[in-house]
């Protein structure tokens, strides 16, 4: 049995009814609905590590730790503390891109106002 497609043309106003035989159309196959939330996984953290150095004033690597951290006064303050008596500390975690980012940024910020101040990443061990 032969289906028939009916293709209406207007044409200086007059209507023409032209018939052509139908194609064969695929059937159209409906993707499954995923009802359960895939599991994904978290990426892996990196520590962004602030490096003492004996240049760089104490105030600005606070002022720097609540800008481009996001630290609270008093967190800056204590982070700053353990970067000048332990040699470095650990700013934040971020995944990776981010965390490079990051060292980005604070070194930027601190060459454009002449400090030597550095920072470097570290894999979070996964405990």
């Amino acid at each position: 049995m032969e289906a028939l497609i009916h293709i209406y043309q207007h044409s200086h106003s007059i209507a023409k009814d032209t018939k052509i035989p139908a194609m064969d159309m695929p059937t159209i196959q409906r993707p499954e609905i995923q009802t359960e939330k895939p599991q994904l996984k978290k990426p892996p953290m990196y520590k962004v590590i602030m490096l003492n150095d004996d240049y760089t004033p104490m105030e600005f690597v606070v002022d720097l730790l609540c800008s481009l951290f996001r630290k609270s006064e008093d967190e800056a303050s204590r982070i700053m503390l353990s970067i000048h008596h332990q040699g470095e500390a650990v700013c934040a975690a971020y995944p990776r891109d981010i965390a490079e980012s990051k060292v980005v940024q604070v070194e930027n910020h601190c060459e454009a106002n002449g400090h030597p101040l550095k920072c470097r990443i570290e894999a979070e061990s996964s405990d």
